[in-house]
């Protein structure tokens, strides 16, 4: 017997030089033994970055779900182009009542902007009456409530409700001049009807944003009115359809000059929440059939993030990233950069670097490519959910090391 308790313990001696002579298993030492040590990584950061064949060159807390702010929307994108399609562009239909009404119809195109408002009517004036005795706004589409989990009721652009029915992205951009407002765009008028909104902001300049119920269709339905008089029609009135719907003979379907890739570009290199949660409201009406609404926007963006890109354990709430109930850990987020490559060029860029940011209080992060003199992509994912930490100092000794270093 005391032999074979000899014989143990020099076992277990032989076996602790082993294990303690190995690193450590972890993410940590993952990031320590397979690429470049980057400093200032804590316990509520997440870091990693593959190289294009898809090995991990470093991987600090890479399944810690984190709030991903909005680097979502670079999901959201990918799941729009999954379900709408890469040549999808907004419909908005027009049709005339048997009163000779002008019905208006949104199907929830986030670019109807005054521009285009602008063309549609020039477009129309030859296909309806010169007497309109009222616009009817159908904006059924998209269901109630609407409300978005991480928005507020603040007047700021970020805070911009959704709809079927909007323009100018429900927000109002004005200034004064002599002590009275005047709007901060040649191409959009100041309509009467914004100004208490203007007054009630104590704001001299800026966004307004048009949150109020049935406020963002009818601004959407007076800026029609205003560029069909300017087309020489005589359009007498503008309100809401009964229950929101109304019908009527089409006479005109309008297509968004944009396609998909169009629109996603401009949402990622403005960061914008409204575009964003459109896609997402749009996306779950072509799904489950309509009235869009945020629980079936939702439903589709976990069913592709689950089935298609294969990371089940992330959790939406909504589209944009606004909302702090949204998680992905790094590593979710990098199968969804995987699939996203084909349409890097749709993100911002600087330098060497194809980029998505996203920010909300105590949180910054940063997703996206960085490519090499040689012209190879590597994926990288930074999210950083504590106060005080930005991003900079960490996506530097990064480009620094994938430089010097490239692996």
């Amino acid at each position: 017997m005391k032999r074979l308790r000899q014989i143990a313990a020099i076992f277990l001696t032989l076996l602790a030089s082993v294990l303690f002579s190995m690193p450590e298993w972890g993410p940590a030492a993952e990031a320590q033994a397979s690429g470049p040590v980057i400093k200032g990584l804590g316990p509520q950061d997440a870091l990693l970055v593959a190289a294009p064949n898809g090995r991990l060159i470093i991987a600090h807390n890479p399944d810690t779900p984190m709030v991903p702010a909005s680097t979502l929307k670079v999901l959201t994108s990918l799941a729009a182009l999954h379900y709408l399609g890469p040549g999808y562009r907004f419909p908005t239909d027009f049709l005339l009542d048997a009163q000779g009404h002008l019905v208006i119809r949104g199907y929830g195109d986030p670019l109807m902007v005054s521009e285009a408002i602008a063309n549609i009517a020039r477009e129309l004036s030859g296909k309806l009456p010169a007497e309109i005795p009222t616009i009817l706004l159908d904006d059924s589409y998209f269901d109630g409530p609407l409300s978005i989990p991480g928005v507020s009721a603040s007047t700021n652009p970020y805070d911009a409700p959704v709809g079927a029915l909007c323009a100018n992205f429900n927000t109002v951009f004005f200034t004064h001049v002599n002590g009275r407002p005047q709007s901060a765009e040649d191409q959009t008028p100041l309509l009467p009807m914004v100004l208490p909104a203007i007054r009630a902001s104590g704001l001299r300049q800026g966004r307004i944003v048009l949150s109020h119920r049935h406020e963002a269709p009818l601004y959407a339905g007076h800026l029609f009115r205003y560029f069909l008089v300017k087309e020489g029609l005589n359009v007498r009135a503008v309100r809401m359809a009964a229950d929101g719907q109304a019908d009527g003979r089409l006479i005109y379907r309008h297509a968004s000059p944009y396609d998909l890739p169009q629109v996603i570009q401009r949402l990622l290199e403005f960061s914008n929440n409204f575009t964003a949660n459109q896609l997402l409201f749009a996306m779950g009406a072509q799904c489950y059939g309509p009235p869009a609404t945020l629980e079936k926007g939702v439903r589709a963006l976990q069913a592709y993030a689950t089935e298609v890109v294969g990371i089940p354990k992330g959790v939406f709430v909504e589209g944009s990233g606004i909302s702090r109930g949204n998680r992905l850990s790094a590593r979710d987020m990098d199968a969804v950069l995987a699939r996203f490559a084909p349409h890097a060029h749709l993100m911002a860029r600087k330098g060497r670097e194809y980029y998505k940011t996203g920010t909300l209080k105590g949180v910054r992060t940063r997703v996206g490519y960085i490519e090499t003199e040689a012209g190879r992509r590597y994926r990288f994912t930074l999210f950083r959910n504590h106060a005080g930490k930005a991003t900079g100092p960490v996506m530097q000794q990064l480009h620094r090391a994938l430089k010097e270093n490239p692996a």
